[in-house]
């Protein structure tokens, strides 16, 4: 069995690598369109129906949108989000 040493600079780079990695992942899953997720944050609800913040929150407090929530993150799902503009459409 061989030993292999690690430096301190060997780690520092393999943090940067990993920090750039998970970012490019983040920045990846985080856009504002809604590209075939199930899950969508509250951010990209507001922009895909065009409310506000608090006619998100109303919708959530009256039951009206279901939803997720995770580590104080909330998500909906896409489908509650279509049935919710099917439900209300105008014929």
């Amino acid at each position: 069995m061989s030993i292999q040493i690690v430096t301190t600079e060997e780690l520092r780079l393999l943090k940067e690598d990993l920090i750039t990695e998970i970012r490019a992942i983040l920045e990846e899953t985080s856009t504002n369109s809604t590209d075939g997720r199930k899950w969508l944050r509250s951010a990209q609800v507001k922009e895909l129906l065009s409310i506000s913040s608090g006619t998100l929150q109303n919708l959530r407090v009256n039951g009206t949108l279901p939803f997720t929530r995770i580590n104080g993150v909330i998500y909906y799902n896409k489908d509650d989000i279509d049935a919710l503009l099917n439900q209300n459409m105008v014929r």
